[in-house]
């Protein structure tokens, strides 16, 4: 691990709060974006967690984000952040990202999915996950701009399928419970 990539889908896509030599976007395979990991800590509280995404596996599906070439010499202390950081059922895996400037070119990177602990809720409908995400907030803000930031970040990748349809549903969905309508303007 002494240079490493790491893969960003949800939050580490608009905050990466750690140096870095390198971000490229682009995408992993056989993986699809759902909110189904609660979060007792930096979207919600434990009496009332909100909800971030996860990968699962799903064949044939991409997802897009952002990955992040750290300098050898900060590896250890950028991983120790990030196990922080992703502390709330999160564990790391390693995985194949397709830059989308370098065609046929994979990396070896490290992402953070679902650790299977008690904080994957496992399949949850649109409406109960737009409806949690109105109501919890938590240390780092409100549940509301992690959904509107990460669809906005997507949009700004540029690729026509960065913005997954499962995370466009819950933007929807929590822009009506919020009383707005246009999500392109409402995110940016």
């Amino acid at each position: 691990w002494s240079r490493m990539w790491i893969f960003g889908y949800g939050s580490l896509v608009w905050k990466a709060d750690f140096p870095y030599e390198e971000k490229l976007y682009g995408y992993v395979l056989d993986y699809a974006r759902r909110f189904w990991q609660s979060s007792p800590d930096h979207r919600g509280t434990p009496d009332l967690p909100g909800r971030t995404v996860t990968l699962v596996p799903s064949p044939g599906e991409r997802v897009w984000g952002a990955a992040y070439r750290l300098a050898e010499d900060e590896v250890a202390r950028v991983r120790s952040h990030l196990d922080e950081r992703e502390k709330a059922g999160y564990g790391m895996l390693p995985i194949q990202f397709y830059p989308a400037d370098r065609p046929g070119q994979p990396l070896a990177a490290s992402v953070y999915v679902n650790s299977g602990e008690r904080h994957y809720l496992g399949p949850q409908t649109v409406p109960s996950i737009a409806e949690r995400v109105a109501i919890a907030s938590g240390a780092s803000g409100p549940n509301t701009d992690y959904v509107l930031r990460l669809a906005a970040a997507m949009r700004d990748i540029g690729a026509p399928d960065a913005l997954d349809p499962h995370l466009a549903e819950v933007e929807a969905a929590v822009l009506l419970l919020l009383g707005k309508h246009n999500g392109s303007s409402a995110t940016r």
